[in-house]
């Protein structure tokens, strides 16, 4: 049972962690991208984040609220997030043409 526990704390604490980076992330980003990417607006996601950090603080993670929170965490990371950074130019490190590949750019066989 206590292996259980254990397991169960670093899980909480992970869902945690993940929430508070997404909260952070929304709050240093601007407001006009928000506008730019198409996402609903900065305040919008702030709201739901700190919502679903509070959750992960406050309630077990086998109850049903931190979950929605983790969905709403994830929607944020897969989603909002690198529509964000495409709008204001942090691809992540990637300098280059879309035809690029793994091992440098494409020639079409030339």
């Amino acid at each position: 049972m206590q292996g259980f526990a254990n397991f169960m704390w670093l899980l909480s604490l992970a869902l945690i962690l993940f929430s508070g980076f997404a909260l952070i992330d929304a709050a240093v980003r601007r407001e006009d991208a928000y506008r730019a990417a198409d996402k609903k607006t900065k305040p919008f996601w702030l709201i739901i984040l700190g919502l679903a950090f509070v959750v992960n603080l406050i309630f077990n993670v086998l109850s049903f609220l931190p979950i929605i929170g983790l969905v709403a965490t994830i929607v944020y990371m897969v989603d909002v997030r690198p529509a964000l950074r495409q709008v204001m130019g942090g691809g992540g490190g990637r300098r280059g043409s879309s035809s690029d590949g793994p091992y440098g750019p494409y020639n079409g066989g030339r």
